[in-house]
């Protein structure tokens, strides 16, 4: 009873307990795979594993988590659900206002690999779920610990629930502007409320915009440059509605490990894994602009010769190569894209070696499709750009969430009142 009743105090009442450092806090917030045995983190639509983790208040959509625990032994996890505002710091409101059901719950759906060179434990959640629901929208974090230890998490993600009470509009475009007009994008759009009172627009009502589900290029916190009529209109009289185009992503296919697919050099078997060595990349800067179908960051886990990816499908290390006369200095050079969370960090960090004149970077990645880019993060920017080797072009095929939040004076949390994406070629998605 007494265990029962510290759980309690954490979970349900915010502020007294300090359950993870402040160091920890905003990583936590950030979405984050913490540990290096937990690896293939994908959040996504029910029936839709390439879609962004967005889903509608009190309807029949549910997310779907799905991640792996390398190693031989399966281990007992739980998750919880941290409500966020709309700058992602916690709403400080009660686990009671925004769950119906238990503050946490185990993670009851995993299987172990089978007959792969690297043992694995998939593990698979849907939510909302019978032992849970989410009653308020917003911003939202999933995290998932061991038992009994939940300022321990192995892994947070961001998703958002949307109340769907506004219409939007979304125009993507080549900018007017002349400083951007080559290589970036304009995303306006126009916000219809006349389903929601809304006293004062200006004060009460936020937007951001997503570029491929990535949060460290979102911009937030955009003002409407018109209202009235019960519309708000985003137009691009500054930068906030501006993005760098970017290329469109490269990629690589290790759906199967017994041929060379495109860009796949090399496989080899060696000390009991496989290894597949990349196509040395190309510096695509100041090449021309070449329409090419991705998946806009994202991966798939499939393979060729057997029936379930989720359990059957091995993990492989896939070698990087880019070629660069000499290191770029004032910043580092990544492997990312969805491979890599979105994230920069030690594991997809790329190494100069001054002999082969290259970037080298290897990653443990399980049998799919693969979509990444280079990026360069610029010392003191967390975003990073792919202008180093990449290039930018206002024709790359982009997708763009617009999401609105609203705060009503007397609400102690954030709202989001509505969310569309849109591709670069005007196709609405959801």
């Amino acid at each position: 009873m007494r265990k029962f009743s510290l759980l309690f105090f954490i979970f349900i009442l915010p502020g007294l307990c300090t359950l993870v450092s402040a160091q920890n806090e905003e990583k936590i917030l950030a979405g984050t795979i913490f540990s290096n045995s937990v690896k293939t983190v994908r959040l996504y639509r029910e029936e839709w594993n390439l879609s962004y983790p967005v889903i509608s208040i009190g309807g029949n959509e549910r997310l779907v988590l799905q991640f792996d625990l390398l190693g031989d032994i399966s281990e007992t996890f739980y998750y919880t659900f941290i409500h966020c505002d709309k700058d992602w710091n916690r709403s400080g409101i009660f686990t009671t206002d925004f769950i119906d059901g238990f503050p946490e719950n185990p993670v009851e759906d995993y299987h172990p690999s089978f007959n792969t060179t690297i043992h694995y434990t998939n593990y698979r959640l849907a939510f909302p779920n019978e032992r849970v629901n989410l009653k308020l929208s917003g911003n939202y974090i999933i995290m998932i610990f061991p038992s009994g230890e939940p300022e321990n998490p192995v892994l947070t993600q961001r998703f958002i629930v949307s109340e769907n009470l506004v219409g939007i509009t979304v125009e993507a475009h080549r900018p007017g502007m002349t400083a951007y007009y080559n290589e970036n994008q304009q995303i306006d759009f126009t916000v219809d409320y006349s389903g929601i009172k809304i006293n004062d627009p200006y004060q009460d009502v936020f937007a951001s915009i997503l570029q491929n589900g990535r949060w460290n290029n979102a911009k937030r916190n955009i003002k409407p440059e018109f209202y009235g009529n019960n519309k708000l209109k985003y137009s691009a009289l500054s930068d906030k509605n501006i993005f760098a185009g970017g290329n469109e992503f490269r990629y690589f296919d290790i759906r199967s490990i017994r041929y060379q697919s495109e860009y796949v050099k090399k496989i080899d078997f060696i000390t009991s894994n496989y290894h597949v060595l990349l196509t040395p990349s190309e510096n695509r800067e100041f090449k021309p602009y070449f329409y090419s179908q991705d998946f806009n960051g994202k991966y798939y886990v499939a393979i060729q010769e057997e029936n379930n990816p989720d359990t059957e499908a091995d993990y492989v290390y896939v070698y990087f190569t880019l070629p660069s006369a000499s290191k770029v200095e004032g910043g580092k050079m990544y492997v990312s894209g969805a491979l890599s969370n979105w994230s920069y960090g030690p594991d997809n960090l790329m190494s100069y070696n001054i002999e082969t004149r290259a970037y080298e970077c290897i990653l443990l990645l399980k049998q799919g499709w693969y979509n990444y880019e280079y990026f360069f993060q610029q010392d003191g920017d967390e975003s990073g750009v792919t202008s180093k080797f990449e290039g930018n072009h206002y024709e790359t095929e982009n997708d763009y969430t617009v999401i609105i939040y609203y705060r009503n004076p007397r609400d102690r949390f954030d709202r989001v009142i509505g969310t569309q994406t849109v591709n670069t070629l005007n196709r609405i998605i959801y």
